[in-house]
């Protein structure tokens, strides 16, 4: 049944989702048992955190240009009396504009020597002397807890190691890997949507470990679809996809060539399932954010509905606005969140969580909705929605556009002149008014590329203040 035709949408039903995953429960639990001493089970005052966001257990981001930047997003969530780690210095006049322009508080930012690449912050903090920093603040405090981008092995593994060199109770705001990968694992979260809210919530597809399985589910769907997609299960921002017309896959020789390659350009290790989908036609691809308590301290929270702006034949994530889908649409994406957001709480999942969907048909008439995929982490569309929140306080947000900006004239420009150039229009504190607000401002050197959140009236004005009015306020 289409939302068009579905009665109003009733509350979602937490306890029925819960139940729909019993049967993992067991299984789950077991598995995140070496992880028990490090759960959060909520916020302790006095305590401080860590913020970290180390993106090495996600593949292919080295095609991202600037990434290695990226880990100064922790800042945005970091505030007094806090830490965040890195191991790329942060940009000079960053920091002073995120006290004093954005009003984050003044946490203390520790750049580590790098030991295993640029992405790998957890184990730079480990090998030298900022870890030895992190632990006898940690001492000093009675306890720590360690808030990452993404729950991860090598984040929980240096959580351990602090509290050895402490002395003290480290705890993860996030869930334990067995729980993250199952739901940043596109096809065992898959089947968790399949049990909590059915089939007909999903793309159709299947996963295969052997490439011919691989190529003849392609071919199925290609018999069906006009167009296919291979999937990584692992990957951010559709950068483990590939897409297939169906011409291209009469023969089963054509279609085996094209599984091959797609394994060897990805580094396929030859025992990961690989998703093979139909790649459905839409223009809305929404995101729902939800917050999601320790088991058993509340409900899940539905933090934003957003529309996600996406690029290119990969459709991979450039940036979000506040959804201006109808309501009733907004309202069955909210709960099909929510009761998924709550089996994955029984699990054991825990802190910020994110739902990418597509709407297929008209969103004013007949149309369906689907789960693409989980990230069970920190993004492109949480961040900003927090620091809109932060600097806020909480209060309504009004309609924005947060994506990057690049453009070549922007390389090697500092970010005080960026600055200097926006003028009266960048956001402050003090003042509570302008229309920009920037972060992720690492790449601008090599790359001309820095994030915006920009405000607007209305949709349309905040795509303007983005797409027309910041270019010609920089000079571009």
């Amino acid at each position: 049944m289409t939302p068009a035709a579905r009665p109003e949408a009733a509350a979602p039903d937490f306890e029925r989702a819960r139940r729909a995953v019993s049967g993992l429960r067991a299984e789950v639990r077991e598995e995140c048992e070496p992880y028990r001493e490090h759960l959060w089970t909520g916020r302790r005052p006095g305590v401080p955190t860590l913020q970290i966001d180390d993106f090495s257990a996600l593949p292919f981001l080295d095609g991202v240009s600037g990434v290695e930047h990226y880990q100064h997003r922790a800042r945005l969530r970091a505030g007094d009396d806090d830490l965040f780690a890195a191991v790329v210095p942060p940009v000079d006049g960053y920091e002073a504009y995120c006290q004093d322009s954005l009003g984050l508080g003044r946490p203390e930012c520790l750049v580590a020597e790098p030991t295993a690449g640029p992405l790998a912050v957890a184990a730079a903090v480990q090998a030298g002397p900022t870890g030895e920093r992190i632990a006898a603040a940690a001492r000093r405090a009675g306890g720590l807890d360690v808030h990452p981008f993404l729950g991860s092995e090598t984040i929980w593994t240096l959580a351990g190691w602090l509290a050895r060199r402490a002395g003290v109770e480290v705890r993860v705001l996030a869930p334990p890997p067995p729980v993250t990968w199952r739901a940043n694992d596109k096809q065992s979260f898959s089947e968790i949507v399949r049990r909590v809210v059915g089939e007909e919530w999903l793309v159709e597809g299947e996963a295969h470990r052997d490439p011919a399985e691989m190529a003849a589910a392609l071919r199925s769907l290609a018999a069906r679809h006009p167009v296919v997609a291979l999937k990584r299960l692992r990957c951010a921002s559709g950068l483990g996809n590939a897409t297939f017309d169906a011409g291209r896959l009469r023969g089963a020789a054509a279609a085996r060539r094209e599984v091959d390659a797609f394994l060897r350009r990805t580094g396929w290790d030859g025992r990961e399932e690989v998703q093979a989908v139909a790649w459905e036609s839409a223009e809305h691809s929404p995101s729902t954010q939800v917050w999601v308590p320790p088991d058993g301290a509340g409900d899940p929270r539905l933090d934003g509905i957003y529309e996600q702006l996406l690029e290119g034949e990969r459709r991979v994530f450039a940036g979000s606005r506040p959804s201006t889908l109808p309501d009733r649409v907004n309202r069955w994406l909210g709960r099909g969140a929510l009761e998924v957001a709550a089996a994955l709480q029984s699990l054991g999942y825990v802190g910020r969580c994110s739902f990418d969907h597509l709407l297929v048909g008209d969103p004013e008439g007949d149309c369906e909705l689907r789960f693409v995929e989980c990230n069970g982490r920190w993004g492109g569309t949480s961040l900003p929605m927090h620091l809109l929140d932060r600097v806020l306080d909480g209060g309504p947000r009004p309609p924005y556009r947060a994506q990057d900006f690049v453009h070549p004239g922007l390389v090697g420009v500092p970010f005080r002149e960026i600055l200097e150039r926006v003028g009266e229009a960048g956001w402050t504190r003090e003042r509570r008014e302008g229309r920009y607000l920037f972060y992720n401002v690492g790449p601008l050197a090599e790359h001309g590329k820095l994030d915006v959140l920009a405000l607007g009236a209305d949709a349309a004005d905040a795509d303007r203040a983005l797409t027309v009015d910041l270019p010609r306020r920089l000079g571009l």
